[in-house]
């Protein structure tokens, strides 16, 4: 008997599907390299090129996912827009919340915190079922975690840093 989909394997497969180029980042990135914890929410880095933010938006509005804040969820693909939310109102992510799946918001990035493309090329690819997720690396992910510094994000980078040790052998 097959269970159903969890929240993050629909929204990874209409990702997929959309052929959206995204890394997951945050707490679900820290789980998928390999350390549990609890974590609800979906982090993500959506390469920001116009028709790339075009297709995440198709994708999860097909989900029944909205932006939390009262903007167009394709309002992402503009940079003068992007960059007003983070210098006026302090925005780095974008949250996105579905009635469809209400256990689940997904926050992307405004900006792309590094360089989307070698970001990309250093991530870990996890199979969950038949989809390849692309999971940002972890020195990304401790980058990230480090400019952000909550004590959760303090939290993560041990275990990460612990996870790279075994990973190089010195664990």
């Amino acid at each position: 008997m097959s269970t159903a989909p969890s929240d993050f394997e629909v929204i990874f497969q209409a990702l997929e599907l959309a052929g959206v180029h995204f890394l997951v980042v945050g707490g679900v990135a820290v789980v998928l390299h390999g350390h549990a914890r609890f974590t609800a929410d979906l982090d993500l880095v959506v390469a920001l090129d116009g028709e790339n933010v075009h297709a995440f938006a198709a994708a999860v509005s097909a989900l029944g996912y909205r932006p939390r804040a009262p903007v167009q969820a394709s309002e992402l693909a503009d940079p003068e827009k992007r960059h007003a939310w983070n210098e006026e109102k302090g925005l780095t992510v974008l949250s996105f919340w579905s009635s469809q799946h209400p256990a689940t918001e997904i926050d992307v990035f405004v900006e792309e915190p590094f360089p989307m493309q070698s970001a990309l090329e250093r991530a870990l690819h996890v199979r969950l079922g038949d989809l390849s997720v692309p999971v940002a690396s972890i020195s990304d992910l401790i980058d990230l975690k480090r400019k952000s510094a909550r004590p959760k994000d303090l939290d993560d980078i041990q275990a990460l840093e612990i996870l790279r040790a075994e990973e190089d052998g010195d664990g």
